[in-house]
């Protein structure tokens, strides 16, 4: 099965080597990576041509945000699966993708996701989060459940059956792509329980109390825009669950 990886960047040179690196280490060897880059003015354009043959697809150029940027990416790959790697973020270790594809290959699935760890962003060996996904159940996400949008790999049918992401959510994006596909359209989903992304801290829509209160808006938006209503608590519960996050501590396994 070959694996279409995307990172979309902008103004990354601090990081994208870290990805980068993640990508090309990997033990699978059947990966397409694609770079979407906004058009960068810090020298991202310059390390990300560095590389050469090794990036299969590299584009650089004004785009309308970041998953307007996702989405180019994702009409360019070719992969039976596709996942997306964040430009701040990388692969726990050089077998992630390998043991995603078995995933796949065992189980039939169209979608599979895992945990991710948070790292501090000049420290990256000290973990201050911990998302332990869990397995899926259906309903799941009226009780404030979703998988680690940046652990979630997708059989590149899916996007061409159920659409791609949704520009007018902000932050939200991810969240209503996941809802639609997999609580909407019910794709067959697994869970692989280990951490194959590290992410370093900074997320958007919890920098501060005034994101957070757009980032439930737009949570909101997700379900009516897909005919949904969730219960009264749903996107209360959402942001609850990272609670627990801050205290749990991945497993030693994990990091095989």
């Amino acid at each position: 099965m070959k694996v279409s990886i995307i990172t979309v960047v902008f103004n990354g040179a601090a990081t994208i080597r870290d990805s980068i690196e993640s990508v090309l280490a990997q033990t699978y060897t059947d990966i397409e990576y694609i770079i979407i880059d906004g058009k960068s003015t810090d020298g991202t354009v310059e390390i990300v041509q560095s590389y050469g043959a090794k990036i299969a697809y590299f584009q650089s150029g004004p785009d309308k945000g970041l998953y307007d940027a996702m989405n180019k990416g994702i009409c360019r790959a070719t992969g039976d699966i596709i996942g997306i790697l964040n430009a701040d973020d990388f692969y726990r270790n050089q077998n992630v993708i390998a043991h995603l594809v078995q995933r796949f290959k065992d189980t039939g699935a169209d979608g599979v996701y895992a945990d991710t760890v948070y790292v501090d962003a000049l420290d990256t060996n000290r973990i201050k989060r911990y998302w332990q996904a869990n397995p899926y159940r259906p309903g799941a996400f009226r009780w404030g459940w979703m998988p680690p949008h940046q652990t979630f790999f997708v059989k590149r049918s899916v996007y061409e059956r159920f659409g791609y992401f949704s520009l007018d959510l902000g932050s939200a994006a991810d969240y209503e792509l996941m809802l639609r596909v997999i609580h909407k359209n019910g794709i067959h989903l697994e869970y692989l329980p280990e951490v194959v992304v590290v992410m370093r801290v900074g997320g958007i829509s919890n920098r501060s109390i005034a994101n957070r209160i757009a980032a439930n808006r737009n949570d909101r938006k997700a379900w009516e825009i897909n005919g949904l209503k969730p219960y009264f608590f749903t996107l209360w519960l959402k942001p609850l669950h990272k609670i627990l996050q801050f205290v749990r501590r991945p497993n030693a396994d994990s990091s095989t």
